[in-house]
């Protein structure tokens, strides 16, 4: 199995981070032609997508939701106030898979994939997996 882990930083609250080149670059470096790639987010406030990449204003619009799903509310009981972040993570998810032939990760024609920040900013980990 080969493992990388990539160092990402966060600059807002709720922020997506294209990280398609990263994984690519990865998919890259190794012997293997064709497989499945893992990605990892270990955050209980990030997660990870896909999505479109083509229109900047997809990425913008998804912030602008994330944010009115999940509002910062003086409600939640969690002591850190950051249980907005906590919600949103469970609901988009911390892993994917994605499967890669002749080298060339297989996404859509428009697709990206997208670190999910939800309690930014921070300095996060990412990390990308091929068995």
């Amino acid at each position: 199995m080969k493992i990388r882990e990539i160092e990402l930083t966060s600059t807002k609250d709720i922020e997506l981070i294209e990280v398609t080149k990263h994984i690519q670059a990865f998919v890259n470096e190794v012997e293997q032609q064709d497989g499945l790639l893992n990605i990892y987010i270990p955050h209980s406030t990030a997660g990870i997508t896909i999505n479109e990449a083509a229109d900047h204003d997809v990425k913008v619009d998804l912030q602008f939701a994330l944010r009115r799903l999940s509002p910062k509310l003086r409600e939640y009981m969690h002591v850190e106030g950051n249980s907005h972040a906590h919600f949103l993570s469970s609901i988009v998810g911390c892993s994917t898979t994605i499967p890669f032939s002749n080298k060339k990760l297989l996404l859509g024609k428009w697709q990206g994939v997208f670190f999910c920040e939800f309690d930014g900013p921070r300095e996060r980990k990412m990390i990308i997996s091929i068995n």
